[in-house]
């Protein structure tokens, strides 16, 4: 237990120091009159497409004297960032008028690439002084003849607001007038140029990032987030509702029928949940693989928790660049000691013996289709050229962390639950031979209760789920973390209720094996979520092209493969807390 206590020291340790990190750096961006403020040339890439980005420079723009790549953390790159000085110069303060970057002679086949560049609608992206800057290479239009033409934006002009020594906010626009026709394959002179005006602003330095998570605290989506909030509230209050007047009545029954004197109990048959307390905690089949599950849903669940504390104390602000894929990386590495110790102790109390090929395969249930997952998309980013595709120091330092940091802590946390010398708390005696399991109807089967189990917690998150998508799989900001953190508290309240409400149905019906049954059916909820993915792709985005189609569909499998793990973990541990309650207040011989 004690290399527990040492995995959640760790893990608050990093919250902390990254909260410092944030803080400490909010103080450096102070400049004197003509100094030079960073800006850095990102990607650009389809703006349908969020996850097909390629390098700035792997278009014909104007290269700078001094090309010079930024130094840029696990998360950064983990994020497709990749920056590089641009060719612009945005000294402080200091006001330029059609500046001069370059005669840029365009080839056919540099013409060409910008052409097919605009029809795919590419943006470009920067940062200037950590402040996220986007625009449009070109834009297409239709003539009167009905023939299309496509030009290319020469003219940048900058307009950036200071406050004092601080920048405040930037933007950029095209020179609608400064335009290259680009429809033809023909050789083309093009003059690059870009304006730079300084204005000042009152707004204080410490809300300069509130610009870009205004519109996600709009009024109206404000209401929008509330009333799925109230909504999903409704679902638990109904829920909660009808455990109370409906459950527990039948169970208050029960117990009156089972609490009368030994004579009047011996000459009543036994029927419903109580006839099979013989069998109810007979372990479940494939009890090795059960453990790992609950091991790693466990983990999981500590890993959300951690992320939405980052998140409420204000560490992953807009455009905090890479600061949640290394919270997630870290935290997902610190908290290894969670799974091992959750499977290697349920194991044990199960009467396992091979602990150690339990924990090999706790540690890869997760981390296995996620790893085979990266080495398919990885090589498809690699194919296009795309930043997506990790260099080889970035995933040698994930590599070293896994090894030195994952690893130990997941066999420490393994011997820690082997020693722990838990044993299993059944009420019941089990008996040595199940009873056989009467014939059932097709709605009770496990397949019909796993699709009314993920319906409830379903429909209590799916409101929310869109402007999540929006944000991951798109280019809208999500901050209202608060209220993410009440839906998430809901969903896991529901499935814990309707896995109870089921299992106590099984049960009823004379069906034993509710310990998959729970977990299947707490989990189901991450199948229902893949399903939104292909709804929300097809129906919400215009994403296209096998990358992104394979980024989409192959990274959100991963993560409903995680909300099935954990939903799970939390379904099965409700219902067995269920079970042991009303099997401990009835006799049981």
């Amino acid at each position: 237990m004690m290399e527990i206590h040492i995995c959640l020291v760790l893990a608050l340790f990093l919250i902390f120091s990254v909260i410092g990190s944030v803080i400490s750096d909010a103080s450096n961006h102070k400049y004197k009159n003509g100094d030079v403020v960073p800006l850095y040339a990102n990607k650009v890439g389809p703006f349908q497409n969020p996850s097909e980005t390629y390098r700035y420079f792997d278009l014909p723009f104007c290269l700078p004297g001094d090309l010079k790549e930024k130094k840029e953390a696990l998360g950064e790159v983990l994020n497709g960032d990749r920056l590089v000085s641009a060719p612009y110069k945005l000294d402080f303060l200091v006001d330029k008028d059609s500046e001069f970057i370059c005669t840029k002679k365009l080839t056919k086949q540099e013409v060409a690439k910008f052409r097919k560049a605009i029809t795919k609608d590419y943006y470009f992206q920067m940062y200037f002084d950590d402040l996220p800057l986007w625009g449009f290479i070109g834009k297409y239009e239709k003539t009167e003849s009905n023939e299309q033409k496509y030009y290319l934006f020469k003219h940048l002009q900058f307009e950036v607001l200071y406050n004092k020594n601080r920048v405040i906010e930037v933007n950029v626009r095209t020179d609608p007038s400064a335009l290259v026709d680009v429809t033809e394959d023909k050789e083309v002179n093009v003059d690059f140029m870009y304006t730079v005006r300084w204005k000042e602003t009152n707004i204080p330095f410490e809300k300069r990032m509130e610009k870009y998570s205004h519109n996600s605290s709009l009024p109206h989506h404000l209401e929008i987030h509330w009333f799925s909030i109230i909504n999903s509230c409704v679902t638990v209050l109904l829920l909660t509702g009808f455990l109370a007047t409906i459950l527990m009545r039948v169970l208050k029954n029960d117990f009156v029928k089972y609490a009368h004197d030994e004579e009047t109990t011996e000459d009543q048959e036994e029927t419903g949940w109580k006839y099979i307390h013989g069998d109810v905690f007979r372990y479940p089949k494939f009890k090795s693989l059960f453990a790992a599950a609950l091991g790693s849903g466990s983990q999981l669940f500590a890993l959300t928790i951690f992320i939405f504390i980052l998140a409420l104390v204000g560490v992953f602000y807009p455009y905090n660049r890479g600061a949640l894929f290394t919270a997630l990386v870290v935290i997902y590495a610190l908290t290894s000691g969670i799974a091992g110790y959750t499977a290697s102790s349920f194991y044990c109390q199960l009467d396992g013996t091979n602990w150690v090929r339990n924990l090999l395969l706790t540690g890869s249930l997760f981390c296995g289709p996620l790893f085979l997952t990266f080495c398919f998309l990885n090589t498809v980013a690699i194919a296009y050229s795309a930043t997506a595709a990790l260099p080889f120091g970035t995933i040698v330092v994930i590599a070293l962390i896994w090894a030195l940091v994952t690893s130990p802590l997941l066999v420490l946390g393994g011997i820690a639950g082997k020693n722990s010398k838990a044993e299993f708390q059944a009420p019941c005696r089990t008996t040595k031979y199940p009873r056989e399991i009467p014939p059932l109807p097709w709605y009770r089967g496990t397949l019909a209760q796993m699709g009314m189990a993920g319906f409830l917690p379903f429909s209590a998150i799916y409101i929310e789920l869109y402007y999540i998508f929006a944000s991951v799989w798109g280019h809208r900001i999500y901050t209202i973390y608060s209220i993410l953190f009440i839906v998430f508290i809901i969903l896991v309240i529901v499935t814990a209720f309707i896995t109870i409400a089921l299992t106590y149905f099984q049960l009823a019906a004379e069906d034993h094996e509710w310990w998959w049954r729970s977990f299947l059916c707490g989990g189901s909820t991450g199948l229902f979520i893949y399903g939104y993915c292909l709804y929300y792709y097809y129906g919400r985005s215009d994403m296209t092209g096998f990358m992104q189609t394979s980024f989409f569909f192959g990274y959100m499998a991963c993560i409903c493969y995680g909300f099935f793990l954990m939903l799970g973990t939390i379904g099965f541990r409700a219902a067995l807390f269920f079970v042991r309650h009303i099997y401990r207040s009835i006799k049981c011989e």
